[in-house]
């Protein structure tokens, strides 16, 4: 045995706690990661804490890394950075990207990690797995130079979609949300805010990353004839009533889903999954994208921050969880 880890489990729905884990030496293929960060994916993770999970989408929810079952006791999450403490030459020492849940050290195989660039620190590649998010969309959503576009719910999916279209050659881009508060990070990132009723309206695209009913209702107010709303908000086991009388048919408008599992249709003979969150990374050398996190928590504070989470006490988009050095 290498030793002991310690990780972080739901042991039931509004319950967390620590967990001591015992790993194994690493065999040929395989590394030992030790986590410097991880980060708590707001939207997804408070679901599986309150224990929301549908239970017909129980296999399509699993994390990559995931042990137990939902609703619990299961250990969940997928947004880590770490250091190769035990490996191949090609990734010893090196910091890498997993989609691991949160714990101190663990034992994957070499090929489930992906190298940090040395442009990109560790604190930010946490936000390497909603970036890979939203390059999957804007796969599926296929902007084009000169479109209008808004994007609705300023959470940590919806911004880093409109972090990514603010890079697009003469998009007009607007992020819309409730909380006026998100216009601080709207103007990090160097686009434009509005509140729900200000928003531009005659748009090409609507973004939308709410998981609101009211969220999708007002992006298919906001299209042009002819326009598409791409979501990316997953409601869990809530129901959603639209509005799609009116002037949905009249006005020709198109309603599509899009989701990480897959890579998009559009890419998806060209590109791997690896590929993806390679150009995830990538893109994360933008030091704007530092405005997406906005906490930051120690490994030991994780079943107190995550009930907080899921309350709304703590308002974050991503909150970074720092892991000790030892």
């Amino acid at each position: 045995m290498t030793g002991m880890a310690r990780a972080f489990w739901l042991e039931s729905p509004g319950r967390g706690a620590i967990r001591d884990v015992e790993l194994p030496a690493p065999a040929a293929g395989e590394v030992l990661v030790r986590t410097l960060f991880s980060g708590v994916s707001r939207g997804t993770e408070t679901l599986v804490f309150g224990g929301r999970v549908p239970e017909n989408q129980y296999a399509a929810m699993r994390a990559p890394y995931q042990e137990g079952d939902f609703p619990g006791p299961v250990k969940y999450g997928y947004l880590n950075v770490g250091v190769v403490e035990e490996g191949p030459d090609a990734v010893l020492g090196r910091t890498v990207f997993c989609l691991y849940p949160h714990q101190t050290r663990y034992v994957v195989p070499a090929a489930a990690v992906t190298p940090v660039p040395p442009e990109v620190p560790a604190e930010r590649a946490v936000l390497a797995g909603t970036v890979e998010t939203a390059v999957n969309a804007l796969w599926d959503a296929a902007p084009l130079v000169g479109d209008r576009i808004a994007v609705v719910g300023g959470g940590m999916v919806g911004c880093s979609v409109a972090a990514l279209l603010a890079r697009f050659p003469g998009v007009r881009v607007q992020l819309v949300d409730a909380d006026p508060a998100r216009s601080e990070v709207a103007e990090a990132l160097g686009i434009g805010f509005a509140s729900p009723a200000d928003a531009l309206g005659g748009l090409d695209l609507v973004v939308h990353a709410s998981a609101t009913e009211a969220g999708l209702a007002r992006s298919l107010e906001l299209l042009r004839p002819e326009g598409t709303v791409l979501e990316l908000s997953w409601y869990g086991d809530r129901r959603v009533a639209l509005p799609l009388g009116e002037a949905f048919h009249s006005r020709r408008l198109t309603l599509r889903s899009s989701q990480v599992g897959t890579v998009s249709p559009a890419r998806g003979a060209t590109r791997t999954y690896a590929d993806r969150l390679a150009l995830a990374l990538d893109l994360l050398a933008d030091p704007a994208l530092d405005a997406l996190v906005t906490g930051e928590s120690a490994f030991t504070e994780l079943p107190d921050v995550l009930a907080r989470l899921a309350s709304g006490d703590i308002p974050a988009l991503c909150h970074r969880i720092r892991y000790p050095g030892d």
